[in-house]
């Protein structure tokens, strides 16, 4: 069962290959590049993606042409990961969490409270740091086109609102496969749960975890405020999406298909920031609507459960945790 399972995939990777390989690379004049991600069609940041590849086809002439393929159908955020360092994939949007384990400095963004607010993301995500930042991972095989926003990411839960990091206590709390999530799970004292995200709906409504935070859009496309009826919007941490282009592609494309591709993705930025925030507005209308208390809680409390976390990088002894103390530091000081 094992090989044959091994055989599939090898199949798979193949197919996936070959759409490339023969389309995009011995026929100069027709560049076909796929995008798998794990969003549902109604999520904006997936319309964003689509507008991309509209203006990627227009601005080209036709001659540079974006495949999306939504709801994980090429595998989970992990998987694409991998399937890019190959170069098996050309392009993903991945959530910044999962990409810790592959770019380490990518963890700035799971820092609890890191940001004041949206202006102050925005300030760090389109200047140094974070045009940095989406390029770190060059080595190994990723390199970030643009961040999308994905807001702030609050607790949502079954059976109690989740008022203070004590609520949390006992609560099996869906996370992504990220050390930082996990980590401001514990330290808030909840236990984390990885799962991904194609299998958390059914994980809700078996019980398999009690609770898990996301964002209002999220919440609402995904359809778990049908399971769960408290959203508690105490906004612990910014996690942008990143559309990643697999660094051998990327390198593969001629400098015009790079401006194309790259204008084309600058644009779908500005317009999905318009779309995030009337979808924030509507996301919160429908949960409400749907049953769901919405709630405010005090941030002071968990921003006090999660201070260890700050503390931990900026009295860092190692190179690699010291790296982020800097960032933290830098970050704090943009206004």
């Amino acid at each position: 069962m094992k090989k044959a399972l091994t055989i599939l995939i090898g199949l798979l990777l193949i197919v996936l290959a070959v759409g490339y390989f023969k389309q995009g690379v011995d026929d100069r004049q027709h560049r076909i590049l796929k995008l798998a991600h794990g969003l549902n069609t109604q999520h904006p940041v997936h319309k964003a993606m689509a507008f991309m590849a509209k203006r990627a086809f227009e601005l080209s002439g036709g001659d540079l042409e974006v495949q999306i393929f939504p709801s994980e159908q090429l595998g989970n955020e992990k998987e694409c990961i991998e399937a890019l360092q190959l170069g098996y994939l050309a392009m993903t949007k991945i959530s910044t969490g999962p990409m810790e384990a592959f770019v380490p400095r990518i963890r700035i963004f799971g820092i609890p409270y890191l940001f004041r607010d949206g202006k102050h993301f925005w300030e760090v995500a389109l200047g140094a740091i974070g045009k940095d930042l989406l390029v770190a991972g060059e080595a190994k095989g990723l390199r970030g086109l643009c961040y999308y926003d994905a807001g702030a990411r609050s607790f949502y839960s079954k059976d109690k609102p989740i008022d203070s990091p004590s609520d949390l206590s006992g609560l099996k709390v869906r996370v992504m496969n990220s050390v930082m999530s996990m980590e401001m799970i514990k330290a808030m004292g909840g236990s984390p749960t990885p799962i991904s995200w194609g299998e958390l709906y059914t994980s809700l409504d078996q019980g398999v975890v009690d609770a898990a935070e996301n964002n209002p859009p999220s919440f609402d496309t995904s359809r778990h405020f049908e399971i769960c009826k408290y959203y508690n919007l105490d906004e612990h941490v910014r996690l942008p999406d990143m559309l990643v282009i697999s660094a051998r592609v990327w390198a593969d494309l001629n400098k015009q298909e790079q401006k194309w591709l790259q204008q084309a993705v600058d644009e779908s930025v500005s317009y999905e920031r318009k779309l995030w925030i009337a979808a924030e507005e509507k996301s919160l209308e429908t949960v409400t609507a749907g049953g769901v208390v919405v709630s405010y809680p005090d941030k002071k409390p968990f921003r006090d459960a999660v201070k260890p976390m700050w503390d931990r990088f900026l009295n860092a002894e190692n190179k690699e945790d010291q790296a982020i103390g800097a960032l933290i530091r830098q970050i704090q000081e943009i206004q």
